[in-house]
């Protein structure tokens, strides 16, 4: 495409690598889930207790953020991941997100399993909430803890300890706590180690 005056040319730029792949990684899953009828999320794409000598369990522990219920589910947690990621790789690098994505995949996966082996999880709700966690960190010194990631923590945190007590409905507040506390836990690691990057870049 040429800009007006034809001299120079705009093109699309492949800004944030880890976070548009798995956006784009999402909606080939949730197109497979449709063309499947939902057997390629109940074997891949969520997870929940089955034998740990079954190879796709082991799939299914970090899968299950692909999956989603449906277009909603997917849509509402890629407009977090689209506005949130961005920022959050170009300030951790791109290897620092991809781990705590995986993370937040691997902790809320097991934590599911343990705690709630008749719940099949799916989704990246876990991922949103710890981005919504690491944005609210803009840094921190020695002894000190932001103001903002503490209202934030309050209201977001809090929001979904009070569903998980009194809401009964289909969402995992377990996925959204735990996405919060590993994605602020890593956040306070990396920025302490802003002169020597925590996982590298």
């Amino acid at each position: 495409m040429t800009a007006m005056g034809g001299k120079r040319k705009i093109r699309l730029s492949y800004n944030s690598p880890v976070v548009l792949s798995f956006a784009l990684a999402c909606v080939a899953v949730q197109v497979l889930s449709l063309l499947t009828g939902g057997g390629s999320n109940r074997l891949l794409f969520s997870v929940y207790r089955a034998s740990l000598l079954d190879p796709l369990t082991w799939i299914r522990l970090v899968g299950h953020v692909l999956g989603h219920s449906g277009w909603e589910h997917l849509l509402n947690n890629m407009m977090f991941i689209l506005i949130l990621g961005p920022m959050i790789e170009e300030k951790y690098g791109t290897s620092n997100t991809l781990f705590i994505m995986l993370a937040t995949a691997v902790v809320t996966g097991i934590l599911n399993t343990l705690l709630f082996p008749g719940v099949r999880l799916l989704g990246a709700s876990g991922i949103v909430f710890a981005f919504i966690l690491l944005a609210s960190i803009t840094s921190v010194e020695e002894k000190t803890i932001p103001l903002t990631f503490v209202l934030v923590a309050l209201l977001y945190i809090g929001r979904e300890v009070y569903n998980a007590v009194a809401v009964r409905d289909s969402i995992s507040q377990m996925a959204h706590i735990v996405g919060g506390l590993v994605g602020s836990g890593l956040g306070f690691l990396l920025n302490r180690g802003r002169t020597g990057s925590a996982f590298g870049r």
